[in-house]
């Protein structure tokens, strides 16, 4: 059970204020000619995995506050493939306390499918590397924001059962951490930091000065120098890059490459490391992913290969900056030597995707729905 959510609309008035009109219209018509016991089936559009906790628990606490119950028929449990069209869950009960909440509870549906099934993907694809959910900034509100890293658990935990992946460890905000069973967020530095400091090495001395305890991890591409920052961070925390308690990440932006790389350099790394990661036929996108600026798979390369000539075995490299589904395919294709990924990029990329449905089924104890949605029946 998730905790409260300051800005869950469950008050009455917010749920009017909030569902579709249509709906309104409906519960004040069934108000004035009688109510029914009703059976909504709610589906997917496309194939997904399962993440419906946060939709149940919703109409659970819905009831509550009308003095009602809704009995619910969960078909699907939490984490598993669900079909498209196929009945996730039913819900039996007033149609006059039910009819205005679909609206809400398809809110709550439909987006952490999808993006549950894109973070399983991404953690499937990559089961020795560790991801961290940093989903927030990317949201629209806190609302998504919880579902969203909700989402990210429970793929993260299908990945987990099916291929024993590492997964999600934990996410940047303290808000939704007990989604990944942490009592806090992860992280260490922004840019922003780096720039205050005026070096990446005074940012770090700053930041371990500051949290003398915890790990240490520091962006080296802000001035553009991901491999020479990297090396003199390491250099300044010997201890720490031998423990193990150093990591650098790299989030370079797409308008440039790593330092040192262009794009024979990048060829030329890949060709040393994984060459077969560049034969057959490769898109555009695909070729940005291997070769390309930004965060690419050559680039993770070639700063694995000058922390290890520098005797930085146990320094480990953190990547961020556009891991979405496809990325994430290229990486473990290339078999990129990235120990944790920080990524938004599970989040719905096609929001028509993300469309969850529900009908009405039965009509007290009769079945009945619209044609062509005979396959909700309750078989």
């Amino acid at each position: 059970m998730t905790s409260p959510h300051p800005a869950d609309p469950v008050a009455d008035e917010a749920i009017g204020a909030w569902t579709d009109v249509y709906f309104q219209r409906t519960k004040a018509t069934v108000g004035r000619f009688g109510d029914a016991r009703v059976t909504y089936a709610y589906f997917m559009r496309r194939p997904v995995v399962c993440a419906p906790r946060l939709a149940l628990t919703f109409l659970e606490d819905a009831a509550k506050r009308r003095g009602t119950a809704f009995e619910i028929d969960l078909r699907v449990p939490e984490g598993k493939w669900v079909g498209a069209g196929e009945p996730i869950f039913y819900v039996t009960g007033s149609f006059f306390h039910l009819v205005d909440l679909e609206t809400l509870v398809l809110m709550r549906l439909g987006p952490p499918c999808v993006a549950a099934y894109n973070a399983y993907q991404m953690c499937a694809d990559l089961p020795h590397v560790a991801f961290l959910a940093m989903d927030a900034r990317h949201c629209a509100g806190t609302d998504m924001a919880e579902l969203m890293a909700y989402a990210a658990s429970v793929g993260s935990a299908r990945a987990r059962r099916k291929v024993g992946a590492v997964g999600f460890v934990g996410n940047a905000t303290d808000a939704t951490a007990h989604f990944f069973g942490q009592a806090h967020g992860m992280g260490t530095m922004p840019h922003a930091l780096i720039g205050y400091a005026g070096s990446t090495v005074r940012a770090a001395e700053m930041f371990h000065e500051t949290f003398p305890d915890q790990p240490l991890t520091v962006l080296v591409d802000y001035f553009g120098r991901e491999v020479t920052d990297a090396l003199a961070v390491c250099r300044r925390f010997p201890d720490l890059a031998a423990a193990g308690r150093l990591s650098v990440r790299l989030d370079t932006p797409g308008g440039r490459f790593v330092e040192g790389l262009d794009p024979p350099g990048s060829y030329a790394v890949l060709e040393r490391f994984m060459p077969a990661a560049t034969r057959g036929y490769r898109d555009d996108k695909q070729l940005q992913y291997l070769i390309g600026p930004g965060v690419s798979a050559a680039a993770i390369w070639h700063v694995r290969a000058a922390l290890d000539q520098a005797g930085f075995d146990k320094v480990r490299i953190v990547a961020s900056s556009g891991f979405s589904p496809a990325k994430c395919r290229l990486m473990a294709e290339a078999q990129a030597p990235v120990d944790v990924i920080g990524t938004g990029s599970y989040l719905p990329e096609r929001w028509g995707e993300t469309y969850a449905t529900a009908d009405i089924v039965e009509y007290d104890g009769i079945r009945r729905v619209k044609v062509g949605r005979e396959f909700l029946f309750r078989k």
